[in-house]
């Protein structure tokens, strides 16, 4: 099974499970329960639930989309799709577990991370490809990629909307450095990619 599709069915089944059940806050990110108490699962199991349907089915909509092309492509380095995934989750939990350490009021849900390091990946190795911007304007991934950082990183400065785009913003970077590191010529590639779109 690709390893894209075996990932979105283990968090749907989790998340179908736990959705409106108390025992879900034992899988939450809380950062002060991460650092004070030593509950390392939790940078990994808030990956598995999400706060609603509609969070769970842009997750998955997301990681299958873009997830199964780059699981084909990734060589078996650290665990090859997986270890980015993993990565993209961990790297989308640091900034909360930074910024948050002494906050017990902060938890955390979703594969966002996780998922957000998969479409960074899928960007990196495919920059002209032709995605939908809200699922109707066609533009190059790369311009995807660059209004994606823009707009989380707008949205990350002070505003409380509820949704953790520092998660995002530290999964998308591990997409990126992820492909670029473990790929040779994979930055080059995009370089020369990117080329092609110039008149």
């Amino acid at each position: 099974m690709n390893p894209a599709v075996a990932i979105v069915a283990i968090t749907v089944a989790v998340s179908w499970l736990l959705m409106d059940r108390d025992e879900k806050s034992k899988l939450f990110l809380i950062p002060t329960r991460v650092v004070q108490q030593k509950e390392w699962h939790r940078v990994f199991t808030h990956a598995l639930i999400h706060g609603d349907w509609m969070h769970l089915a842009f997750n998955m909509f997301v990681l299958y989309e873009f997830g199964r092309m780059v699981a084909l492509e990734l060589p078996p380095i650290l665990g090859g799709f997986w270890g980015l995934y993993l990565a993209g989750v961990v790297g989308g939990a640091i900034p909360a577990l930074r910024k948050h350490a002494n906050n017990p009021r902060y938890a955390s849900l979703g594969a966002s991370g996780g998922t957000s390091a998969v479409l960074m990946a899928f960007i990196a190795l495919h920059p002209t490809h032709t995605l939908l911007l809200f699922f109707v304007i066609p533009i190059p991934a790369v311009l995807a990629g660059v209004l994606f950082f823009w707009y989380e990183g707008k949205m990350n400065q002070g505003r409380r909307t509820g949704i953790a785009h520092d998660a995002h913003l530290g999964g998308g970077l591990v997409g990126l450095i992820w492909v670029f590191a473990l790929l040779p010529g994979s930055l080059s590639n995009a370089f020369a990619a990117l080329a092609t779109l110039l008149p």
